[in-house]
């Protein structure tokens, strides 16, 4: 009896210590990035410091186009998912929710806070919880096909927008920066390490949900309205944050072409969307940065037109956004 209890309790603690091995991977998955960037960051402060200071006195009627071009994204985000729902959604609460997932977006990592905030909303508003979350599929799948159809198409229509060349004379080479290759070992680790979690996953449930999705699909792609509702929306959306990127570059008065600073965010921040950071914190500013260099700004000029971006699409809208979050829950729309 007693060894049978003893082997009984032995197998009760292995689901538990494989769940506490599996939030320990999916921690450092997420606070692993997170820690590279801020060595980085202390390491460039003088740089953020300067550039702070050239945004400090940048055209304050190009920063005003900036900041209505963010106000366009969370329009924009809000058409994509009523694309991507058949039902009728209230327009007014539906604008206010993706407001506040886009501020719960920068505190969760990959998009995990908009997601579950947008989801909330859906099932609130009559969709059952399957359905809302293939609807959230939905969308980010015409996403990421519009983002990566606007690059191929821009790059193919400007091919000389970036040049990767001009990150070598600013020092930028692999063997000056060992925290670089630390960094690009420890993410290439990390993936080791969870890709062969997801693809056991993947192969249980993606068979039953990938055709959940192909009979919303059909469904919405009989409505005209739907599918340009949806597609539009898509298409739009990268286009409204590369707006906000062109204004800001323009108010800082650095001299790059505007077709090169639309293909350097798109080309930043397609790469840095393979990294678990809330809201590509980090990530997206090293590419974006690293991306406006090549298409022809300093690097001050290029650092500046990061933090103006943060500054219009995250820092400004947090407070307010959070605030709405809070209603939205408060009066049951969440």
């Amino acid at each position: 009896m007693t060894v049978t209890r003893t082997e009984d309790t032995l197998w009760q603690r292995v689901p538990g210590r494989s769940a506490w091995q599996r939030t320990t991977v999916r921690t450092a998955a997420v606070l692993l990035p997170m820690v590279l960037v801020g060595l980085f960051l202390a390491r460039q402060w003088p740089l953020i410091n300067s550039s702070a200071v050239r945004l400090s006195s940048a055209d304050h009627g190009w920063l005003a186009t900036a900041g209505l071009a963010a106000f366009m994204t969370w329009v924009c985000s809000a058409t994509a998912l009523q694309g991507a729902v058949v039902e009728k959604l209230p327009p007014l609460r539906l604008l206010a929710s993706q407001f506040a997932a886009s501020a719960a977006n920068h505190v969760l990592p990959a998009g995990v806070g908009g997601n579950a905030v947008s989801l909330r909303f859906l099932i609130r508003h009559g969709l059952t919880p399957a359905r809302s979350v293939t609807s959230l599929a939905v969308r980010a799948g015409a996403a990421a096909v519009s983002r990566v159809a606007l690059l191929l198409t821009l790059m193919l229509a400007f091919p000389d927008a970036l040049h990767f060349h001009r990150l070598a004379p600013s020092g930028l080479v692999l063997p000056g920066y060992p925290l670089l290759i630390t960094g690009v070992a420890a993410v290439l680790l990390v993936a080791a390490l969870l890709l062969p979690r997801c693809a056991r996953l993947a192969r249980t449930r993606l068979r039953a949900f990938l055709s959940s999705v192909a009979e919303d699909l059909r469904a919405l792609h009989r409505d005209r309205g739907r599918v340009l509702t949806l597609w539009g929306g898509s298409l739009a959306f990268p286009m409204m944050h590369a707006s906000v990127m062109v204004a800001v570059v323009r108010a800082v008065h650095a001299p790059v072409p505007v077709s090169g600073v639309v293909i350097a965010y798109l080309f930043a921040s397609t790469a840095a969307g393979w990294l678990p950071t809330p809201a590509g914190l980090g990530s997206l500013d090293a590419a974006l940065g690293l991306a406006l260099v090549t298409a022809g700004a300093s690097m001050v000029a290029a650092t500046s037109a990061v933090l103006g971006y943060r500054l219009f699409t995250a820092w400004l809208p947090l407070v307010p956004g959070v605030l709405v979050l809070a209603a939205l829950v408060r009066y049951r729309e969440l």
